[in-house]
């Protein structure tokens, strides 16, 4: 092809997507007590085991955007080779890496005019991040051109649903998306919430069930209610350090509809910083994405 498809480490991808179909994968920073890391797919520098350890024991963690000189000497790298760029970026809605590399993308196309560089922003986050990056991948892999790829992106980011619940309030309160009392009386009486990401690209808390199992299971319902030809779609589960939970999710997805192939993967530490372990998602096309 004589494009390369990019993208950045919050797409939590595993390395065997990633090499199926050719993506580039910028790594994004988080400091944790500190110390700063590299989010590679790989997790060279940090398990995400060692990295929700720390969390339980009370380390503090924040996150970092990706800064224009990452985005230069990346895709100059690409354009020094004759090639043009498809970058798919984390939601704008959370972040300001879309704006960011939007800016550098504009100064490298006056030094190359003869490329292009286009910046497409997901309006999704983590393993649904990646599940678009995933299609569109696939997509690319067909033969389509950048611009086809590109415009499958735009008609499908809307229906890349994104369902999940979380097990500890704290880390959502210390986010501003619960307030003190909501977590201290949430955490009290097992009270989980079952949240989305809207079609701005925001995290939205859609309701409010009581009990692990139930929240899980409202995953499941969220989708019987959304999902497009379910049997046939390739979904993605994602999981903060629960891979048993993320497991009996997978499992009720695959008894429940049929479906064959569901890819479970960890949560990154970026978005993992801001959910604390026990983080359940579930990612499938549907008719809405809320």
């Amino acid at each position: 092809m004589n494009y390369q498809l990019i993208t950045d480490s919050t797409s939590d991808m595993n390395v065997d997507l990633i090499e199926e179909i050719g993506v580039y994968v910028i790594p994004m920073e988080y400091t944790m007590d500190g110390k700063t890391y590299h989010n590679y797919p790989d997790y060279r520098e940090q398990s995400p085991h060692d990295f929700y350890d720390a969390l339980r024991a009370g380390s503090s963690c924040s996150t970092n955007q990706i800064n224009p000189d990452t985005f230069h000497k990346v895709f100059t790298s690409y354009l020094k080779e004759g090639k043009d760029i498809l970058y798919l970026c984390f939601s704008s809605g959370l972040s300001g890496t879309y704006n960011t590399a939007r800016i550098v993308a504009q100064d490298l196309s006056q030094e190359y005019p003869d490329r292009k560089i286009e910046v497409v922003d997901t309006k999704a986050a983590c393993v649904g991040e990646g599940l678009l990056v995933y299609l569109a991948g696939l997509e690319m892999k067909k033969g389509k051109s950048l611009e086809e790829v590109r415009d499958w992106v735009l008609a499908n980011r809307d229906h890349l649903a994104h369902w999940f619940t979380v097990d500890d309030l704290n880390h959502l309160k210390r986010g501003g998306r619960i307030s003190a009392t909501s977590a201290l009386v949430g955490t009290m009486l097992s009270i989980k919430p079952v949240m989305n990401v809207d079609t701005e690209g925001h995290l939205t808390v859609k309701e409010k069930v009581r009990g692990r199992r139930q929240s899980l299971d409202a995953l499941i319902r969220h989708m019987q209610q959304t999902a497009v030809n379910p049997k046939d779609q390739i979904v993605f589960v994602g999981h903060g350090d629960s891979l048993k939970d993320a497991e009996y999710v997978a499992d009720k997805v695959k008894s429940t509809f049929g479906t064959s192939r569901v890819v479970i993967n960890n949560l990154g530490p970026v978005i993992g910083c801001h959910t604390g372990a026990g983080f359940v998602a579930l990612f499938f096309l549907a008719t809405t994405k809320e």
